[in-house]
């Protein structure tokens, strides 16, 4: 179901350095009539510190989910491709065929060239840091969140206009979208960030279920909600999974919407992504689930 929504910003071109110009394929998609299962949390891996992400390393391969999404800052300190393989490879990387990134800005602050060299050229759209998928009845997108370095994220940005179009050829009932920076937080360190905010009203207008980020060290969901805020019993659910394993930040006072909140905490987010829903849990390292809700899709 699409929604009416109008937003007027411009943005700098995107220039991204010494990577080829590829048109990435969409990934071979399951039957859309199977209910399939994805693990998620951003914030992995520290830089010569591979131990700080085995915890959710450990979790992923146990819930076996069919695909994995790491949500950015998957490498810190700056994403280089020797940082990814001194911790990352090590930990996520034994289920790296089967995970689809998303960049966070420490990515960014190796200018996306260890990360891309990683990952490969699955990750990019015509040589640009987003792409999408279908698995099961389900839609995603992998978005970048740094919107101060791909040119912007609003519209008259080629990220936004990619979204446009991805969105309006699509034909899944189902839509889940993942970046790194959130547009809503009540985390006191980052907090939320507006520039995101053209690529949420998008979403939003075709009717997406899901977004993903994480940036803040923590878990936070959000009740269904609009771009600006308001509840919406149509409205995305948002979830903030910043817990892969480099630490943990504190929060601030609630945003409104906000369900839950959960710091101090290493661990993913399941998604059970059936035909016409899809059912989420918290799940800390060591298995227990701090966290369940569930919704259909629009």
């Amino acid at each position: 179901m699409r929604r009416p929504v109008a937003y007027g910003l411009v943005a700098s071109s995107f220039v991204l350095v010494t990577i080829a110009v590829i048109i990435a394929p969409r990934q071979p998609s399951v039957a859309r009539t199977s209910t399939v299962t994805i693990a998620a949390a951003g914030d992995i891996c520290g830089q010569d510190r591979p131990l700080s992400c085995k915890g959710t390393a450990d979790l992923v391969r146990s819930l076996d989910p069919t695909v994995a999404l790491a949500l950015g800052d998957n490498q810190y300190q700056s994403g280089t491709l020797q940082q990814y393989l001194d911790s990352y490879d090590l930990q996520w990387g034994t289920f790296k065929a089967g995970t689809r990134p998303a960049p966070g800005n420490h990515e960014w602050g190796g200018s996306l060239i260890g990360y891309t060299a990683y990952f490969g050229s699955r990750v990019l759209t015509s040589g640009r840091p987003w792409y999408s998928f279908d698995l099961g009845g389900w839609h995603l997108v992998s978005l970048d969140g740094t919107c101060s370095r791909t040119g912007g994220c609003g519209p008259g940005s080629a990220q936004y206009a990619f979204l446009k179009a991805d969105l309006s050829d699509d034909d899944h009932p189902c839509t889940l979208a993942y970046w790194h920076q959130p547009l809503f937080s009540s985390g006191s360190t980052h907090g939320g960030s507006a520039s995101v905010r053209p690529l949420w009203s998008l979403l939003y207008a075709e009717g997406a279920e899901i977004v993903l980020n994480g940036h803040e060290h923590n878990y936070e969901r959000f009740r269904p909600q609009t771009p600006w805020g308001q509840a919406a019993a149509g409205g995305i659910v948002q979830f903030v999974v910043g817990t892969g394993g480099v630490g943990t930040y504190p929060f601030g006072p609630a945003e409104p919407n906000s369900a839950v909140r959960i710091t101090n905490t290493k661990g993913v987010t399941e998604l059970a992504l059936s035909p016409n829903g899809w059912a989420s849990s918290f799940v800390a390292v060591g298995g227990t689930v701090k966290d369940r809700t569930s919704g259909t899709c629009h």
